[in-house]
């Protein structure tokens, strides 16, 4: 499966009970749903609010509904096309970051350990009695 976009999407900040969407850059060719081009730039994507809440509220309907009947429900709701294979990328793309980014949070959580106890394990060789002092070549201690 070729899962490599360009287009990065932020995570939304949640303020009380709404989200708070970001500009993006524009990287690709697409617009992707719930975002627009900005008119004074076109290199930026300026969120828009309704089809994000609306693309939220499609994620929970597909654990009882095709991808199909959400994709035309959320077309409807929104006044945006959005074809079932276009919602579907979409939500393979949020779920393969949201993987990707618990997998980075573990493999640095568990460096930081290595890192840790490395620095302990030496720490112990310097100061410990582990620490021998060579002899030169006539056998007498430098």
């Amino acid at each position: 499966m070729g899962m490599k976009k360009n287009w990065v999407l932020p995570k939304p900040d949640l303020v009380g009970d709404t989200y708070v969407y970001h500009p993006v850059v524009r990287v690709g060719r697409v617009v992707p749903f719930g975002y627009e081009q900005d008119p004074d730039d076109p290199d930026i994507l300026l969120p828009i609010q309704k089809e994000l809440e609306l693309l939220e509220q499609a994620k929970k309907h597909l654990k009882q509904y095709s991808l199909r009947a959400v994709a035309d429900w959320l077309s409807h709701e929104s006044g945006r096309s959005i074809s079932y294979s276009g919602l579907r990328s979409r939500i393979k793309l949020e779920e393969y970051r949201k993987r990707e980014a618990a997998n980075q949070r573990f493999l640095a959580q568990r460096y930081k350990e290595a890192l840790e106890k490395a620095e302990k394990l030496e720490k112990q060789r310097i100061c410990g009695a582990s620490v021998r002092i060579p002899k030169d070549v006539g056998g007498t201690t430098s």
